[in-house]
């Protein structure tokens, strides 16, 4: 016999920004079947956009409309890897707003060309920096390109408050409301640290004992660690944003490249969840603080982006054999 559920109706939006936010947590129970350790996953990659970068992209625009600093002359600049450049370049198309995305060789196939579907204008640095990477460079071109560009506006991700009061009043908030039972850890893939400041913040309102554990990249100088190599775009950074406040993270823990593509492919064999690379990041982390929880855990990770973003990298079995991977054919 087949069975019915009725569902609430959801509203009729007027426009695809309305569709940002409010997002699912799932609870991995087939990854982390301990019957002491609960793990949810709120599924950002749900967004329009596809990734958890829709959120501050549009607080930045319509927070910039509302104090001046934006308008319809406005042409707006960012350094991206990807996400947020492709959340900006949607919300530049519902503002009628130009907009300058400065990239790396090391963005992905897909990212690239969805940035320019969209209409975003597309500049690639192509020398890399002193620590290796490219960050310095895309940062050094954005200031060339305001020089340049009349009315040009840097949106600033790295320093802007706004990265992480969208997450307060975003993801934390729909965490907070989602979830009743105590949260005993926030373990959050990093890279702008704007989702991890602002979701914890919100969170430890609601559930003052949090624990923060912040999930970097080897390679990464977020928390000042050595610089290094990183293949994974997305995930960790070349410098320090000004938005951290490091004294509310009470632990680092890093994943490589390797972890990070082992995470998003277990994740996808034992959920069927086509993540992207920070979302990896986030389930090899958990797994390697399972052996110090003797005790009921409850916690919380974010799923930042869609796997479709990386088709070429993360799920390309040539590319994954490159890093000394041994993982199960997807």
């Amino acid at each position: 016999m087949i069975t019915t559920q009725m569902t609430k109706t959801q509203p009729i939006h007027d426009c695809i920004k309305d569709c940002i936010g409010n997002t699912p947590i799932v609870r991995l129970n087939q990854l982390f079947p301990q019957e002491h350790i609960n793990v949810n996953a709120k599924l950002e990659y749900m967004n329009p956009g596809g990734s958890m970068k829709d959120r501050p992209a549009r607080f930045f625009i319509e927070q910039g409309i509302k104090n001046g600093d934006i308008d319809v002359n406005t042409h707006i600049i960012e350094s991206s890897s990807g996400n947020l450049g492709i959340a900006l370049a949607m919300l530049a198309r519902l503002y009628h707003l130009s907009f300058t995305c400065v990239v790396d060789p090391k963005i992905t196939k897909t990212n690239l060309k969805i940035l320019k579907i969209l209409g975003a204008n597309v500049v690639m640095v192509e020398e890399k920096d002193d620590q290796g990477g490219y960050l310095k460079s895309r940062i050094q071109m954005v200031k060339k390109l305001l020089d340049e560009l009349p009315n040009g506006y840097w949106i600033n991700q790295y320093a802007n408050e706004d990265n992480w009061r969208a997450h307060y009043f975003g993801t934390g908030s729909e965490i907070a409301e989602q979830l009743d039972e105590k949260v005993d850890l926030l373990v959050m893939p990093v890279s702008t640290t704007g989702s991890i400041m602002g979701t914890s913040r919100r969170l430890k309102e609601k559930f003052p004992d949090l624990k923060v554990i912040a999930v970097d990249a080897v390679g990464s100088v977020i928390f000042n660690a050595p610089a290094g190599p990183r293949e994974i775009p997305g995930f960790g950074a070349s410098r320090v944003p000004e938005i951290l406040n490091i004294n509310e993270i009470d632990e680092v823990i890093y994943v490589n490249d390797k972890e990070s593509v082992e995470g998003c492919r277990n994740l996808l064999l034992n959920e069927g969840m086509f993540a992207g690379g920070s979302s990896g990041s986030a389930v090899a982390a958990i797994k390697q603080l399972l052996p110090t929880f003797d005790s009921y855990t409850n916690i919380v990770t974010i799923f930042p982006d869609r796997g479709d973003r990386y088709i070429d990298t993360v799920y390309d079995d040539i590319w994954v054999s490159k890093l000394g991977c041994i993982v199960d054919r997807v």
